[in-house]
């Protein structure tokens, strides 16, 4: 033990060895000492030695110490020690006084260096696992502290490890839900190490229940108000989000967003934040942005800013936006938060317009925050988020850009000038002395335009009174004198800057609307002057300029309608010609996606800019130069007759295009009257099946009815055999004369119906028959009329097949009359030979009342046969009066033919007469021929020469 106590610190003679000599004396100990007492001081020894002499311990003790680990699992503390020893070999995470004597270079090298000898073995790290899953904590927590350790030095391959062991990231997950704060803290550092830049393990870690117990710890912790753990969990969370679709996705369906809206809940009073506040808000903002980034796929994008207005986290932030006394760092990322929740979101956007400040009077928050952009006091970061918010809040969003744009129309400026409005702080702003407050109103009056010709249009009205006494100047001359007169005005900042948030904005304004480039070239000195300075050879931070000069002409060129004629396309390329050349303008054009700042602008929505004089292009506008680029080149070097080809294929297009959308618009409307019909035939459907149900409904009762009204005849003519009581009779007999009375009474009136009926039908037969014989006639005449004749025939057989439907129906009606009859007769003779003295039958007296309801009912299901005969009645006499109708046009028609026959007739007898007064003078001539001495040939030979040429023309037919 005289070892041990020299290495502890205790009283010793002789020299003293090296820290290497103890440390592998120590080994040598550890690895063949049999007690497990003395292993464990050997490990312990080693531990209080592993942080001066990490070298020399990671070198000799390594080994021995994973053996530990294997083989003496059943102790507890001789693994903490062990697993505390390996922590110091391999953590970088020194003392401060050791951190003074090594170079960090150096401590980082050793750190890895171990790991990798550590892992190479990978039954080590799964060793360390299974540990982990320990609930000792002496053995659990330098567990945890270790992984973790390794994780920073050898991520990704550490992270490979444990993804193909089994259940390895579950047991990991099990550390969250640990009930000691320690364990459970560091559970949270370790699965932040173990989720970076792995999407595999992230997932896992998502689908372990990661979100439920991260927020249960941030609600438990005091959400915003809480410390590092809330802090620790929000990168966790940022982690687990961050480009990952999936788990945004399971993190949206899982309605946790709606648990964020509490993190943002700040009261009146928000003097005195303490940093660890701010952070946790300033990494909670972060996440909003993380589900709602531009750069996730829009369908996600959307339905997750469609969460966020639904549980009410969009007005949340608004609340901190107008708020008064929160830090300005909170602010700024708060702007650029809602920026992104509003960003290409109807719904969100028309809230935010709706948003007002709590001023007095109360302006809109839009308002309020053009303000801060164009004020030049501002920080530089607070004015380009507020960009940033007014640029997301116009995205896709035409209502926004016209409410925008209709602020500096003429008709819709405030006359008393009480409020400021949007249109007039962007105006302030484009023609201010700051080069910062130029530039952002130039961009944001640009994606007041974006993508809308209309308000291109529009906008071309807005007038601009510059000085008392001279005449208003519109808004595009006003930015060319500007642009013209740059080097002259004295400004604050880069004058380069005001040049180029004007170009962009004029690019922008011109591009894709004709109209606004026939004003541009109606002003005489804006060609000299984009051609002069495209011309020129200046400064490499003039260049820029050139370049946009040289796109605003060709966007001049490329969209020109040739509607000034000095400005036609053709003499635009000539004058580059002349005094440019094709090859130079091409190359000042190239200038712009050459530029540094051009291609850091091109790679996200937001402007994030190192400093103002960075602050150059906007990212909607490097799109536009990347589309106008290439057709712009295209269209300097084309001849005139192509010009012509293409604008000729362009009106075709345009045409089809027309036509596509008619047929579009016409297919529209035959879907939604399908959509309709099939509505229609649905509901007809289901009232259809309802009524059958009902008719079938009372089919059944009828034949019910009719079954107990049979059971009751009978039972009737029982009771007459077996009770002859005189005083129920007597009793009974009055009732039975009056309903006989009224029977008898209904009988009648049913008779007489029955009769007219008849007569009725005896009238129709007669027409009918009429009808036949004149339809006889008229089938006599022409050919051309027999198919009307034909109709109404079978219109006429038609109505003949519906009276013999009526007959014998009224024939079934007679008879059920007649069986009344007789009912009624056999009800007579049993009152004549009921007994007036008998006693009473209660019985007798309900069974004839029953008798009586029957017979009622049957009456009223006569009436109801007569109502429907009555109703056919009705439509036997349409068809007879449109049959007779169709009669009279036959009749007329016959007339007509036969006036057509007498008058051919007459001229066929005045024909007659001409042909024998003809005859007469022919023969006349041939008597005074004869006696002239002129030969002239009989009738009998000419009849037969003309039927020879007859005979022989039929045979030539025959042979044809």
């Amino acid at each position: 033990m005289n070892f041990l106590r020299g290495v502890m610190g205790g009283p010793s003679a002789g020299p003293q060895p090296s820290g290497a000599e103890t440390i592998q004396k120590l080994c040598d100990r550890v690895a063949s000492s049999t007690l497990l007492d003395d292993r464990r001081d050997a490990v312990r020894a080693l531990k209080s030695l592993s942080k001066k002499y990490r070298l020399e311990v990671g070198i000799h003790a390594m080994e021995h110490l994973i053996h530990v680990l294997q083989t003496d699992r059943s102790d507890s503390e001789i693994i903490g020690y062990a697993l505390d020893t390996l922590y110091n070999v391999i953590s970088n995470d020194l003392e401060e006084e050791e951190q003074e004597e090594n170079l960090p270079k150096q401590v980082d090298d050793l750190g890895s260096q171990f790991t990798e000898i550590f892992i190479k073995q990978q039954e080590n790290v799964t060793l360390l696992l299974t540990l982990v899953e320990e609930f000792d904590f002496h053995v659990r927590w330098p567990g945890v502290k270790l992984l973790t350790s390794l994780l920073k030095q050898q991520g990704p391959q550490v992270q490979q490890i444990i993804l193909v062991s089994p259940m390895g990231v579950s047991r990991l997950m099990d550390l969250l839900a640990d009930s000691r704060e320690v364990i459970r803290n560091d559970g949270v550092l370790l699965l932040q190490q173990l989720t970076k830049s792995n999407a595999a393990i992230q997932k896992i870690v998502a689908f372990e229940n990661a979100f439920e117990r991260l927020l249960d710890i941030i609600t438990e912790e005091g959400n915003s108000d809480g410390g590092i753990v809330v802090e620790d969990c929000l990168l966790l969370l940022q982690n687990l989000l961050k480009n990952n679709n999936s788990n945004q996705n399971f993190f949206k369906e899982g309605s946790y967003i709606q648990r964020m809206k509490p993190w943002f809940e700040v009261g009146d009073d928000n003097c005195g934040w303490s940093a660890q506040k701010v952070t946790n808000l300033h990494l909670m903002l972060q996440l909003v942005r993380v589900l709602v980034s531009p750069t996730n796929p829009p369908g996600a994008t959307s339905s997750c800013q469609k969460a966020m207005f639904h549980c009410g986290l969009l007005q949340q932030l608004c609340t901190i936006l107008m708020a008064t006394g929160v830090p300005a760092d909170i602010l700024t990322e708060t702007i650029n938060t809602v920026s992104e929740v509003i960003r290409g979101c109807q719904m969100n956007q028309d809230y935010f317009a709706s948003v007002n400040a709590p001023s007095n009077p109360p302006r809109p928050a839009i308002v309020v925050l053009l303000m801060s952009m164009v004020n030049e006091r501002q920080p530089f970061v607070l004015r380009c988020a507020v960009l940033y918010c007014f640029q997301c809040f116009l995205y896709k969003n035409q209502k926004g850009q016209g409410e925008i744009v209709s602020t500096l129309l003429p008709s819709t400026i405030d006359a008393t000038g009480n409020s400021v409005s949007a249109g007039q702080l962007l105006c302030g702003g484009l023609f201010s002395t700051d080069s910062l407050s130029n530039w952002c109103a130039a961009v944001a009056l640009a994606h007041a335009l974006q993508e809308n010709a209309t308000l291109k249009e529009q906008l071309l009205r807005v007038q601009l009174a510059t000085s008392i006494g001279n005449p208003p100047v519109s808004l595009l001359q006003q930015c060319t004198n500007i642009l013209s007169q740059g080097d002259k005005i004295d400004r604050r900042g880069s004058k380069v800057q005001t040049r180029v948030g004007l170009l962009m904005l004029l690019c922008t304004w011109l591009s894709n609307c004709s109209i606004a480039v026939t004003h541009f070239l109606h002003n005489p000195a804006n060609v000299p002057f984009l051609t002069g300075q495209i011309a020129e050879n200046l400064g490499e931070e003039e260049q820029l300029v050139q370049g946009l000069c040289a796109l605003l002409l060709g966007i001049s060129i490329y969209y020109n309608d040739n509607s000034l004629e000095n400005y036609r396309k053709e003499k635009l390329k000539q004058l580059i010609e002349k005094r440019i050349g094709r090859e130079n303008f091409i190359e000042k054009l190239g200038f712009i996606s050459k530029h540094e700042l051009y291609s850091r602008a091109a790679q996200k929505p937001q402007p994030s800019f190192s400093s103002p004089d960075h602050m150059m292009f906007d990212h909607e506008f490097t799109k536009l130069v990347k589309e106008l680029e290439g057709v712009i080149s295209k269209a300097i070097y084309k001849s005139s007759e192509e010009d012509k080809k293409e604008e000729e294929v362009k009106k075709t297009l345009e045409q089809h295009d027309n036509i596509v959308t008619h047929y579009k618009k016409v297919i529209r409307e035959q879907d939604q009257e399908l959509e309709e019909l099939k509505q229609r035939i649905n509901t007809l459907t289901s009232q259809n099946e309802q009524l059958q149900a009902t008719v079938t409904q009372q089919v059944s009762q009828i034949q019910q009815h009719k079954d107990q009204y049979n059971l009751l005849k009978v039972q009737l003519g029982k009771d007459t055999q077996h009770h002859n009581s005189h005083s129920d009779t007597f009793q009974m007999n009055g009732i039975q004369t009056e309903e006989v009375s009224k029977l008898k009474e209904e009988l009648e009136e049913w008779k007489n119906k029955h009769e007219l009926l008849q007569g009725q039908l005896r009238e129709k037969d007669s027409v009918i028959e009429k009808l036949k014989s004149s339809q006889l006639e008229i089938g006599t005449t022409e050919q051309s009329s027999q198919t009307g004749k034909s109709g109404g025939l079978e219109h006429n057989n038609e109505l003949q097949k519906e009276l013999e439907m009526l007959r014998s129906q009224i024939q079934l009606q007679s008879a059920e009359i007649s069986k009344l009859q007789m009912e009624n007769q056999k009800l007579q003779v049993m009152n004549t030979t009921a007994d007036p003295v008998l006693g009473d039958s209660s019985t007798r007296a309900a069974n004839n009342s029953e008798l009586e309801g029957r017979l009622e009912q049957e009456i009223k299901e006569l009436k109801s046969e007569v109502k429907a005969l009555s109703e056919e009645k009705e439509s036997l006499k349409q068809h007879l009066d449109s049959s007779s109708s169709t009669v009279a046009i036959l009749q007329d028609e016959k007339s007509k033919l036969q006036q057509e026959v007498a008058e051919s007739k007459k001229e066929q007898d005045d024909l007659l007469v001409l042909l024998a007064d003809q005859d007469q003078k022919l023969s006349a001539l041939k008597i005074k021929l004869k006696d002239l001495g002129v030969p002239v040939e009989d009738e009998d030979d000419i009849e037969s020469g003309d039927q020879g040429d007859e005979d022989e023309d039929g045979d030539e037919e025959e042979q044809d």
